[in-house]
């Protein structure tokens, strides 16, 4: 696996086999994803729970510890991007578009059935809220900060390639260059390419929902395949003008609509509510979130952990290289200190504010509104639960205008970075990739979409990028491992000692030394002090 297009022609035919199995056996791939998933979620669901948590921990443990000083990069590099360019970048990258499309539609689900009590009650809103804020909370973040950190440590401090093979470096060595990084480098674009795929799946149903509820526009797999090359042509053109340029002005552009949207909906709806709800919330979620973390339901069935929980933390898992190779490129020059809090706690906090607004006032609407008919719509079509919340509320057609607008703008950005990075790592970590590459990967995505929306495929497929949380999580957790070997030898290095292991080898080392030249030493006096036998027969004579 010497040659350097190895990685590019290797992962992309593998993305383009399993595609064939989704356009030519989409019943089989998901009855095959399903079944896996089931055995995920009844056999190791206490894996996934433990590893998230365990990835927090290590953020925490880095970002508060001596380690939390170090640069990801040079001594005296500084960041690339201003923070609010950088955290709207962040969303951009992430999980905007999937805040758009869930911000409704998972808090009246969880209102109506709860993971337990009953349904439809002052109760259950408070238990819904609460659960949302765990499954968008520091548990996602911290999956992506893991891969993000430790990326842009080797990439930008140690100077190795921008692929996340460099990572296990310090357990591996030179190998990274060999067949086992090359490994390491497909599983990572194999999931990166499933991933956008679909997200830009459900980018495009939504979109086509929005369409038909404000105009009349027909829902169906011709307009969806229009829509995505549109689309398409759009993010490929912006990724081949790179980040300093295109990226920056959308994701400027994503929060400016976002805070917009947002604005306009706190200021309409039950302005009051919300800050309660949000309050409420977040307490709840903060004295709870050991219980909640590990939550599995060992005395029942747990089919709801399974469908929510288990399912969204396996998705952030899946979703980390994709996620943490982009956050490691625009992080050079922040400390681990800032890079943690800022890749973290900001967020979350935008998100629960987010889910507070929206879904807050959905529930809010359904239980003093008698809103009944936006229930029936989150049960019946989630992709329509947007558009008829906003029929509550004044300016519905303006606020499902530019719903559908920041909806587009996500498609375009995430779909951005997820070329930019399969571009990367395609290259053994170039920095900036060839446009031929990112076009060649824009286009791939492009078509993956529209085979999977034409064969019905998208859902056997989301299904299979769950199930590839396992491997990745372990992945994960030997990174954190590596990450560590790599920070303690850099704090070391910093601080003029070396590492315990090290110093005792050294010690070893040394001690061996001084006694073999103590040795010599010795032997050499004695020749030196010794009578040669014909001084003897001399001095008898």
């Amino acid at each position: 696996m010497r040659d350097k297009k190895t990685v590019f022609y290797s992962s992309l035919a593998v993305s383009l086999a399993l595609i064939s199995i989704g356009v030519f056996a989409p019943k089989q791939l998901e009855n095959f994803s399903n079944s896996s998933l089931g055995f995920i979620y009844n056999n190791l669901g206490w894996f996934i729970l433990g590893s998230v948590f365990i990835f927090f921990a290590f953020c925490m443990y880095i970002g508060v510890s001596k380690y939390g000083h170090i640069r990801l990069g040079d001594d005296d590099d500084r960041p690339e991007y201003r923070t609010a360019t950088w955290i709207g970048m962040l969303f951009s990258a992430s999980i905007g578009i999937s805040l758009v499309f869930w911000g409704v539609a998972e808090p009246v689900s969880y209102y109506i059935s709860p993971p337990f009590g009953t349904g439809s009650t002052e109760e259950s809103a408070k238990t819904a809220m609460q659960f949302v804020f765990l499954h968008w909370g520091v548990s996602a973040w911290a999956c992506y900060a893991v891969v993000g950190v430790s990326l842009a440590f080797f990439q930008f401090r140690k100077k190795l390639p921008a692929s996340l093979s460099s990572v296990f470096y310090p357990l591996v060595g030179d190998k990274i260059r060999g067949t086992f990084g090359k490994s390491i480098d497909v599983i990572v674009i194999l999931s990166i390419v499933i991933g956008i795929a679909t997200s830009l799946g459900f980018g495009t149903l939504q979109v086509n929902s929005g369409m038909n509820y404000l105009w009349g526009v027909p829902v169906g797999i011709s307009t969806q395949a229009i829509i995505i090359v549109i689309v398409s042509i759009i993010y490929v053109a912006s990724t081949v003008s790179g980040l300093q340029g295109a990226m920056r002005h959308l994701s400027n552009l994503n929060m400016l609509l976002a805070f917009a949207l947002l604005g306009l909906v706190l200021f309409l709806g039950p302005t009051q509510t919300i800050f309660k709800i949000l309050f409420q919330g977040i307490g709840d979620y903060a004295q709870n979130f050991i219980s909640m973390s590990f939550r599995t339901e060992p005395y029942g069935n747990g089919s709801w952990i399974a469908s929510w929980t288990l399912f969204y933390f396996g998705w952030w898992i899946a979703w980390a290289p994709l996620v943490g190779s982009f956050v490691a490129r625009i992080s050079k020059g922040r400390t681990i200190k800032e890079f943690m809090f800022g890749a973290i706690f900001i967020p979350v906090l935008g998100s629960f504010t987010w889910f507070s607004v929206m879904g807050g006032s959905a529930i809010t609407f359904i239980q003093n509104a008698g809103a009944t008919a936006l229930a029936s719509a989150v049960e019946s079509d989630v992709t329509s639960a947007l558009f008829k919340f906003f029929e509550y509320l004044p300016m519905s057609v303006f606020l499902s205008i530019l719903a559908m607008v920041l909806v587009l703008v996500f498609f375009i950005t995430s779909a951005n970075s997820a070329v930019f990075v399969l571009g990367m790592i395609s290259e053994n970590g170039n920095p900036n990739p060839s446009h031929l590459t990112k076009i060649i990967w824009g286009v791939v995505i492009a078509a993956i979409s529209v085979v999977l929306i034409m064969t019905g495929g998208l859902a056997g497929l989301q299904s299979a990028l769950v199930a590839t949380a396992i491997p990745i999580a372990v992945l994960m957790l030997v990174m954190c491992y590596s990450t560590y070997v790599g920070l303690r030898e850099e704090a070391a290095l910093s601080t003029g000692k070396e590492p315990k292991e090290k110093m005792e080898v050294s010690k070893s080392r040394k001690f061996k030394e001084t006694k073999t030249e103590v040795k010599k030493e010795l032997a050499l006096r004695v020749e030196m002090e010794e009578p040669r036998k014909e001084d003897i027969i001399v001095t008898n004579k």
